[in-house]
């Protein structure tokens, strides 16, 4: 319980820190605007992403998931510093499904490496669009995490010996679970601040 509590605490201190890094990012002169602000964007960001799944943990965790926090996964279109931000989201939610008893340490690992090779060739792909759309951008995690993650809780989680059959399982329903919270969900979120300047410009300012 004690581990949880100081789980949740440095969540809200890295949502306070952003706050206070972009207003003094504001206040600031030009020269160090810039990247203060960045170091707001991925606090906040990855803040998001841990609190995001610490509240909708029953859907966060386990062989059948549809972690809404994903949607996040997309950010990297709009700036590298974006990497970093749903890798620390994803390390922190992992760390607090480890101290809720919802995953287990080896998940800090794999889940956290797979949302890191997801980002960074999302990034790459930052451009390409089917239709309007950042589809291309969204394969990334979907793929990662069946391949990487399917595996894991197959072989760490799953009570019954370890086939390939269970394993291709396990792929196939944390893949199915991506798909509807990032090339669902996270698509249409891309799409949204894409398409609204506002939005647009205070996530690449």
């Amino acid at each position: 319980m004690l581990y949880w509590i100081f789980l949740f605490v440095v969540v809200l201190i890295a949502v306070v820190a952003g706050v206070r890094l972009a207003v003094s990012g504001r206040a600031g002169d030009r020269s160090s605007a810039g990247g203060t602000t960045r170091t707001a964007r991925v606090a906040m960001v990855a803040a998001v992403y841990a609190v995001l799944c610490l509240v909708l943990a029953p859907f966060s965790f386990g062989a059948i998931q549809v972690r809404v926090a994903e949607i996040l996964t997309l950010m990297p279109i709009f700036g590298a510093e974006y990497i970093a931000a749903v890798t620390v989201g994803c390390f922190l939610s992992n760390l607090l499904g480890v101290a809720m008893g919802t995953t287990a340490a080896v998940d800090i690992l794999f889940g956290t490496a797979a949302t890191l090779l997801a980002a960074l060739v999302t990034y790459q792909l930052r451009n390409i669009r089917w239709k309007g759309l950042a589809i291309p951008a969204a394969i990334p995690p979907v793929l990662f995490n069946a391949v990487i993650v399917g595996p894991e809780i197959a072989i760490f989680f799953s009570g019954s010996p370890v086939t390939v059959p269970l394993i291709a399982w396990n792929a196939l329903t944390v893949g199915v679970g991506e798909v509807i919270s990032c090339m669902v969900l996270g698509v249409l979120f891309a799409r949204l601040i894409e398409s609204t300047p506002a939005l647009c410009k205070l996530i690449k300012a």
